[in-house]
């Protein structure tokens, strides 16, 4: 299946983007009558045949659609401060919008090294990996936020933060896949190389986070975001496809 983003599409008719064109007629050398599937990134999976092969502007006519594709039966918020290192964070997007994140949320805290977030690129990265990966859910990179504004966020579901210090509660921190629930929403919170503060950890503990741990192990900020996006997803394991 060769799968186009095409977020603006309204069927029946519809002219893919010159880049998306020229990926089409010239790369993959797809012809008038052939079958390409097109995604809006909310859940609508387009059967599209092209009526015109034109490699700038070319055009299909929507077959059939199908609805809310493989949504996942969960939601996750994947909220972690940016690397230091740019190409890093990319690699989380990538990677952890393969696995299925609904959306990703960076956070600006006390020990970040970034404190400026551009995210041109990483909306490029986010598209390129959800139609390499066969979704047609995209998931949502949300602007840079303050850490206490992030917590204070509306947010239907349960929240968690992962952090290295000593377990708040007298219960200890919780390993995430035994306290995650299936098919229920939650957040990630998901510190910097240097940590969550003390006091940012108090601030989201009063507010009605959970502590969890992922682990024994050393994780970089990028390695233990996507942990974490795995184990949401081994909680709540998939249908299977057949494409």
């Amino acid at each position: 299946m060769q799968l186009f983003y095409a977020p603006d599409i309204m069927p029946p008719l519809h002219t893919l983007g010159e880049e998306e064109s020229k990926h089409c007629v010239r790369v993959l050398r797809l012809r008038s009558g052939g079958r390409i599937h097109i995604t809006d990134g909310r859940g609508n999976l387009f059967c599209c045949e092209i009526t015109d092969d034109n490699p700038k502007r070319c055009t299909v006519r929507v077959v059939s659609t199908e609805e809310g594709f493989e949504k996942m039966p969960y939601a996750l918020t994947v909220a972690v401060a940016p690397t230091k290192n740019p190409d890093r964070f990319e690699w989380l997007l990538e990677k952890a919008t393969e696995v299925g994140v609904t959306e990703f949320l960076p956070l600006d805290t006390a020990h970040s090294e970034r404190h400026v977030f551009k995210p041109l690129r990483g909306e490029k990265v986010i598209t390129a990996a959800m139609k390499q990966s066969l979704k047609a859910y995209r998931p949502t990179l949300l602007p840079l936020t303050p850490f206490r504004e992030a917590v204070l966020r509306p947010f239907e579901g349960r929240r968690f933060i992962a952090h290295c210090a000593p377990a708040r509660s007298p219960e200890g921190k919780a390993y995430l896949p035994d306290t995650l629930r299936a098919g229920e929403a939650a957040a990630v919170f998901i510190g910097p190389e240097g940590d969550f503060s003390p006091e940012e950890i108090d601030f989201a503990l009063a507010n009605g986070f959970e502590e969890i741990t992922l682990g024994t192990q050393r994780l970089r900020t990028e390695t233990a975001a996507l942990v974490a996006t795995v184990m949401a997803s081994v909680v709540n394991p998939p249908k299977r496809r057949d494409l």
